[in-house]
């Protein structure tokens, strides 16, 4: 039962982010599935999180998509950043009294979800999963830290070859993604809004990097045929975070079994 058990969790993508970062047992997943209060399906075209109102929920992406967005008095919407599967609906939103941004789902998406409560009392009794938690906020604002020079610096060419890279290196992090191919799971006009661009301006980009034969894209599947120059055009820094470091104690108790 534990072994089946392991099995289906580790099909989860929120569970294959963390286990990159830290090692987990047996125990430490049934701990983590304790504090979930369930499996739900939100269909496409809804609002998960509404900013200015409460939201004290995580909740762990298995399938689908969605956007992370703020909306301006003049109806004008800025997308920060895209949810995929492995992402955490709720971050930053949850710790907050009030959600600072919306969420809206692109696609039917399937998700775990806990209380934060819960997932902080979790972190008391197991504090690998609070540093686990503090590594991929570390990537979320790296993330972000590229989407804002993407929109302030890089020329229209560069945004979207900087979005296509990293787009593919998030989804093959989670084994949603080939070495060169991925589907694309937005649509223009997602994509113009990440971007800062109009559709049409974003067509011409996309011609321009198939003209130069950088990619090749047909019914949503994009592949990669020279990500190198791509990089180099985008000025993408390809980055691994490092494990979290063992701890001191299991170091050294694993150094005195060593000895014996």
């Amino acid at each position: 039962m534990d072994a089946a058990y392991r099995n289906d969790l580790d099909r989860h993508p929120f569970v294959a982010r963390l286990t990159r970062y830290v090692a987990l047992s047996a125990a430490d997943l049934k701990a983590l599935d304790a504090i979930i209060d369930g499996e739900i399906t939100i269909r496409k075209r809804r609002d998960l999180v509404v900013d200015g109102y409460e939201y004290r929920k995580l909740c762990f992406v298995r399938e689908g998509y969605a956007v992370r967005y703020k909306l301006l008095r003049n109806g004008r919407r800025q997308i920060l950043n895209v949810i995929l599967p492995g992402d955490i609906v709720g971050m930053p939103s949850s710790f907050y009294d009030r959600a600072v941004y919306s969420v809206s789902t692109i696609s039917d998406l399937r998700m775990t979800a806990c209380l934060l409560d819960s997932y902080v009392q979790l972190c008391y009794q197991r504090p690998q999963f609070a540093l686990a938690l503090s590594w991929i906020a570390v990537q979320e604002a790296t993330t972000h830290a590229e989407h804002i020079i993407n929109v302030g610096r890089r020329t229209p060419i560069e945004r979207l070859s900087h979005f296509l890279l990293e787009l593919h290196a998030r989804l093959r992090a989670v084994g949603h993604a080939e070495e060169r191919r991925f589907t694309m799971p937005f649509s223009q006009e997602v994509m113009a809004d990440v971007l800062g661009l109009s559709v049409p301006h974003l067509n011409r980009m996309m011609q321009q990097l198939r003209a130069e034969k950088l990619i090749v894209d047909e019914e949503r599947q994009i592949e990669l045929i020279d990500p190198e120059a791509m990089q180099t055009l985008a000025h993408f820094q390809p980055l691994a975070l490092t494990p979290i470091p063992q701890s001191t104690k299991d170091a050294q108790g694993l150094c005195g079994t060593t000895r014996d």
